[in-house]
């Protein structure tokens, strides 16, 4: 048996969340960032403790919110969009046509306009999210419970 350094991995959750980075790349690409909004009635609920002294600045709260999460989703989508560069060219095109076009498509579609067998499809796909779970920091490393489950 071969010794590997690679830690062993959460598939399904290693997938689960590379693909949400890829959707947030997305739809960021295609609508950009929706911002938070203050509201503007209050809502009136009795209280029953006594005074906290405690002040809210909903309207900062949200500017700094929206600001902060901006820019999270901004640097998000250039680190998805310089990794997904760096990959083998087929790897490349599944990806941007599964993932990062204007509309979702299913596999199936993808794999007949790449003119490709399911299967290959399949691997090349399964290769791709590997890498860029781990270009984008993304893996999630198995517990034990996991692995020997």
């Amino acid at each position: 048996m071969q010794m590997s350094f690679l830690p062993k991995i959460n598939r399904k959750a290693t997938q689960d969340k590379v693909e949400h980075a890829l959707e947030t790349a997305r739809v960021y690409k295609c609508i950009g960032f929706e911002r938070r909004e203050v509201k503007n009635t209050p809502s009136y609920e009795p209280r029953f403790h006594g005074q906290t002294n405690a002040t809210s600045d909903q309207v900062g709260d949200n500017a700094s919110w929206n600001i902060d999460e901006e820019k999270r989703i901004r640097a998000l989508t250039e680190r998805v969009e310089r990794a997904v560069k760096r990959l083998p060219k087929r790897q490349r095109q599944i990806i941007e046509k599964r993932y990062l076009e204007d509309e979702d498509v299913f596999d199936y579609i993808v794999c007949s306009e790449l003119g490709m067998s399911e299967s290959t499809y399949g691997r090349q796909k399964a290769r791709a999210v590997y890498t860029l779970a781990f270009m984008l920091k993304l893996e999630v490393i198995a517990t034990e419970d996991a692995v020997t489950a």
